[in-house]
C-alpha cells in the first residue's frame, strides 16, 4: 500500500506540537505576569478620595494614634472609619477655613457621612478579622506598611491569598510584642524566628493545619 503522508509530515506534526505548547504556555505566563503585576493588583495605585488625607502628616508627623480613628480595629473584624465629628475635634480649631477640608465641613453640616474609596478591600468570600490579628500581635505595617511615611494611602501588598497563606504558615516571621503592634517604625529583630517561635506560644497562635484550613477564612 502507497504511503499516504510524505515522511516530512512528521517533522510538521512535532514542529506543530511544539509550537501550539510553546504558545500555551507562553500565554500562561503573560497571564501570570499580568496577575501580580500593579495593573491587576493595585499595588502602588492611590485612588482619589472626596479629602485628600495624609497619614505621613497625621500619623508620621503628629504622632496620632491608628486607634485614634480607626476605634474598633482591636475589637472587631472591620477596623472602621473615622466620623466627621472625630475629624472636626481638630479641624474645628485647625485649618477650619481650608478649601480642601470644605467636603468634612459639609459633611458635618448635612449629617451625611463622607464616602471615603476602599484601598485594601478583600472580596466578599474572604473572611478577615482585624481584632484578631492585632490582639495576636500582627502590626499594621505589616498588611498595610508604612502608612506613616505616605502622604495618600495606597497598597503595599497585593492581599492575594497565597500572600495570606504565607504568612499562615509562617506566622512567627511576623509576630511583634503587643505594645509594637500600632508601631509603624517597627522593624524585626535578627533572631525574629526565635522570638517569634516564643511569641505564638505566648498568643496561643493556632497550629498551622488550622490557619490554613479553608474555613478559617472562607465562611
Amino acid at each position: 500500500m502507497a504511503q499516504i503522508f510524505h515522511h516530512s509530515a512528521n517533522t510538521l506534526a512535532r514542529t506543530s506540537i511544539l509550537v501550539g505548547v510553546l504558545g500555551v504556555a507562553s500565554v500562561l505566563g503573560v497571564m501570570v505576569m499580568f496577575f501580580n503585576s500593579a495593573a491587576a493588583t493595585g499595588v502602588g495605585e492611590i485612588r482619589e478620595q472626596p479629602v485628600p488625607f495624609s497619614h505621613a502628616h497625621h500619623v508620621g508627623g503628629e504622632g496620632i494614634d491608628c486607634r485614634y480613628c480607626h476605634v474598633s480595629v482591636d475589637k472587631e473584624a472591620s477596623a472602621g472609619m473615622p466620623s466627621t465629628k472625630t475629624c472636626m475635634t481638630c479641624h474645628s480649631q485647625i485649618w477650619k477655613d481650608s478649601p480642601l477640608l470644605e467636603p468634612v465641613r459639609a459633611s458635618l453640616k448635612s449629617d451625611q457621612s463622607l464616602q471615603w474609596i476602599r484601598v485594601h478591600d478583600l472580596s466578599d468570600f474572604a473572611y478577615f478579622n482585624h481584632a484578631i490579628h492585632v490582639n495576636k500581635g500582627v502590626g499594621c505595617s505589616t498588611c498595610h506598611g508604612r502608612l506613616d511615611q505616605m502622604q495618600l494611602t495606597f497598597k503595599t501588598q497585593s492581599l492575594y491569598m497565597q500572600w495570606c497563606i504565607n504568612c499562615h504558615k509562617n506566622p512567627e516571621k511576623v509576630l511583634r510584642p503587643l505594645d509594637k503592634v500600632y508601631d509603624l517604625t517597627w522593624e524585626p529583630p535578627l533572631n525574629q524566628d526565635e522570638v517569634g517561635a516564643r511569641l505564638a506560644k505566648e498568643y496561643n497562635i493556632p497550629n498551622r493545619s488550622l490557619l490554613t484550613s479553608c474555613s478559617t477564612c472562607h465562611r
